[in-house]
């Protein structure tokens, strides 16, 4: 997307939460509610750990460097610069590091160094009990998206969708502009402060308005859950996917799945994200766009749907809040998603 085409803001007020504890008491009453995890504040810790991919210490020095620039204390974890082949470390090292920053009290939010593959090796055999008294952020996207979808089913708890460690620009003095903002976007979602972003009109946009709780992530990964306990609940949501190296036909047959299944049906909107798309083959076309897939599925329903937005495996990826309150407006002059806390 071109970077002119769109604008994100974000309004720097202060959030306004109740307590935890009145928190998980109005979840008894509404089972639509998330937790919202506290919002840090300098001095706090945010632990790095590699749940899925290797990553070595010097690649994520950068983001150190810039986060603690913002005020905050660093953890790095063990997984950082271990390797087994694709994989930080073995499964048991990712378990028990990643473990370890669920249980440490001193851990605020947990950032992901990157993604990869791996999480769902391991998703199973982590323990929530100490996080679910005490719950944090945890960051991140792609293969980050099982543990998004994973809070959402079983904990309701809220997660921050948004670039990660491997995503930081080498040299911040020397950062494009989109990059500056994107990661900005972290930092403002750590901190409360209300999140509110600007899409250019599309003509295949599907214009409405509604307020209801965001959730989404990569649809490979949400495709791929399906069936297991970190399956989606999507009923009343906005749902917002991405993907990144799928073949068209590949993308169709997801969103097949996640239409099938029932996941498209009691939506309160969707939002399409990036999509890089694998070239075809010649003689292989798959004779549809990206645009002609999705609405495919959808033309049954009718809440709002917006295209192209700034979020995927892209530089425009901007930090979303999982399981929070969202409003979507879809107008004719453009696509507006905000925060309501």
């Amino acid at each position: 997307m071109n970077r002119k085409l769109f604008l994100s803001s974000f309004i720097a007020v202060p959030a306004l939460f109740p307590t935890l504890k009145s928190l998980a008491g109005s979840l008894e009453n509404d089972k639509s509610s998330f937790i919202i995890p506290a919002h840090l504040k300098e001095g706090d810790t945010i632990g790095i750990t590699s749940p899925a991919g290797y990553i070595t210490l010097a690649q994520i020095e950068p983001s150190v460097a810039l986060i603690r620039s913002w005020g905050f204390n660093i953890k790095v974890g063990q997984t950082i610069g271990k390797r087994d082949f694709t994989y930080g470390g073995s499964d048991e090292e990712r378990l028990a590091d990643f473990q370890q920053m669920l249980d440490d009290p001193d851990v605020k939010a947990i950032m992901c160094a990157r993604g990869g593959y791996g999480f769902v090796r391991i998703i199973d055999e982590l323990d929530f009990s100490s996080f679910k008294k005490n719950p944090k952020w945890i960051i991140g996207f792609s293969d980050i998206t099982v543990i998004h979808c994973h809070l959402a089913r079983n904990y309701r708890i809220a997660s921050i969708h948004s670039k990660m460690c491997n995503s930081f620009p080498d040299d911040w003095i020397k950062a494009e502009p989109i990059q500056i903002e994107t990661i900005l976007s972290i930092k403002h979602a750590l901190m409360g402060e209300q999140m509110g972003y600007v899409a250019p009109a599309h003509p295949n946009n599907r214009l409405g308005k509604t307020d209801a709780i965001l959730i989404g992530g990569n649809l490979s990964i949400i495709e791929t859950l399906a069936g297991s306990h970190s399956d989606l609940d999507t009923r009343d949501k906005i749902l917002f996917i991405e993907d990144t190296g799928e073949y068209l036909y590949s993308i169709d047959r997801m969103l097949w799945n996640l239409k099938r299944t029932g996941k498209l049906e009691h939506l309160k909107g969707i939002i399409v994200g990036g999509f890089k798309i694998k070239p075809e083959d010649a003689g292989e076309e798959f004779g549809k766009t990206i645009y002609d897939i999705v609405l495919e599925k959808v033309k049954d329903y009718h809440y709002p749907i917006a295209f192209d937005f700034p979020v995927g495996h892209q530089r425009n990826n901007f930090a979303l809040k999982c399981g929070v309150k969202h409003t979507l407006m879809v107008t004719e002059a453009g696509t507006t998603l905000r925060t309501i806390e």
